[in-house]
């Protein structure tokens, strides 16, 4: 693909992504689920709260009207959102603007097709060619011409349905909620006072600037320091397009995505919900979540690196819960991505309705200490065929035997190679690198 990667079209806005990028694909998806098939498309538009994803949304609109599509804006809402909002109000497409967790000054463009999944590749390329001045679609006239709709009932079905999801109260239980500044500023917080918690909220007044700055998942600190200080039971962070969800425990340490699946897998197993006995997490998952699932009894299958890969592996095989170390958690029963908001609520089932701390939860898995490091190479495809590579991999594995890993990896986007060793302590971490690093010097770049 030479536009749209595994999470959409993303870029600096207007240099990497520009607002006539935004034009053509909502020309072409007009078009495509409408006039070409001599209809009228209906097609859903979310936007997180950067700056520039205001402009991309009129763009985006301004396209659909064009090739007579009808769009209707959501406005500011998770990216699962609009995901739940196209299935659920029977839309063609849904389309998504957000970076995710990316700095203000990136956006990007998501789509889904009408059943709530990431859109099919073969569309994206007919998009991606359409942009290149490959095809021609014709603009709409007379009352061919689309509507644009303000659709805040979409959204407010959304919380609805996030509020239906918890068949429990929160009466009494004190929850802290980190919102990025960025799309949960407008959905967490109404969704847990519904449910009757004492919520007490930081990072939700974006400006189009702030958004995922120095908070949300990726910077936690803030968050640690808020559930201590408050004495709250437990916090949640989103990222800036709330799919992501990480939470801190009452003591104020992280409980990153691993850790959710852990909890959430054994809970689910135990109550006959988890298909299979399995959970799918990824291949970049802690070695001691892979322990710790043994002596649980549950099963696992790795995919690669990708909430998309995630997701493939659980609905070829049925599986109810899969997910990332970064938080993209996945409960198959009720979704087909991740929801940040979703996945805090069923951590707080769980902790309900086994009347534990989330610390406590937590306690049987034992994080293993993880070394990563990127190697700039000359040629990565070359530098991983390479035999001498792959015969120090083999050789890592057997210094470590159970003791732990060495996990080597092309990077999807730029010259390097990733070398990630677990091991019980830092200095087996960097001795069982050490093997793999040395193969790679012929390719090393300075």
């Amino acid at each position: 693909m030479k536009y749209f990667g595994t999470d959409g079209f993303r870029g600096e806005a207007n240099k990497g992504l520009t607002v006539d990028h935004a034009f053509k694909i909502g020309r072409y998806v007009g078009w495509y689920y409408g006039a070409r098939q001599d209809r009228k498309a209906r097609v859903v538009v979310g936007k997180d709260t950067r700056r520039s994803s205001y402009m991309f949304e009129s763009a985006l609109v301004a396209g659909l009207v064009a090739s007579g599509a009808d769009a209707y804006m959501l406005h500011v809402i998770p990216t699962p959102g609009v995901a739940y909002e196209t299935v659920d109000g029977r839309f063609d497409c849904g389309i998504m603007i957000s970076a995710s967790h990316n700095p203000y000054t990136d956006n990007g463009i998501k789509l889904v097709n009408s059943e709530g999944y990431k859109m099919d590749e073969d569309v994206l390329e007919l998009i991606e060619a359409y942009i290149d001045g490959e095809v021609e679609v014709p603009l709409a006239t007379g009352d061919h011409i689309g509507a644009t709709v303000d659709y805040m009932q979409g959204r407010n079905r959304y919380i609805a349905h996030l509020i239906a999801s918890a068949n429990f109260s929160l009466q009494g239980v004190k929850v802290g909620l980190d919102c990025a500044n960025g799309s949960a500023s407008s959905v967490a917080k109404p969704v847990f006072d519904a449910l009757g918690a004492d919520v007490r909220v930081i990072n939700n007044a974006p400006d189009g600037f702030n958004i995922n700055v120095d908070c949300g998942s990726t910077h936690l600190d803030r968050l640690r320091r808020h559930v201590v200080e408050q004495g709250l039971d437990v916090g949640f962070a989103y990222d800036g397009d709330a799919d992501r969800c990480l939470a801190v425990d009452e003591r104020g340490n992280v409980v990153d995505g691993d850790l959710i699946l852990y909890v959430c897998g054994v809970y689910l197993n135990k109550h006959g919900r988890l298909t299979g006995g399995t959970v799918v997490p990824t291949v970049m998952s802690n070695y001691g979540l892979f322990k710790a699932f043994d002596e649980a009894s549950l099963s696992y299958e790795t995919t690669a690196v990708g909430d998309k890969n995630v997701y493939a592996c659980m609905r070829a095989n049925g599986y109810s819960l899969g997910g990332e170390q970064s938080g993209h958690i996945i409960f198959g029963d009720i979704e087909c991505t991740g929801d940040g908001i979703m996945t805090s609520l069923r951590i707080m089932e769980v902790l309900r309705a086994e009347r534990e701390t989330l610390s406590q939860l937590c306690a049987p898995v034992k994080l293993y200490p993880q070394l990563l490091t990127n190697v700039r190479v000359t040629d990565r495809d070359a530098a991983m065929a390479d035999e001498a590579v792959l015969a120090s991999v083999k050789e890592a594995e057997e210094f470590l035997g159970d003791r732990g890993r060495v996990l080597v990896r092309a990077s999807g986007t730029e010259p390097l190679v990733r070398v990630l060793a677990e091991a019980p302590t830092d200095e087996l971490c960097r001795e069982a690198s050490e093997f793999t690093l040395k193969a790679l010097e012929p390719f090393r770049v300075e």
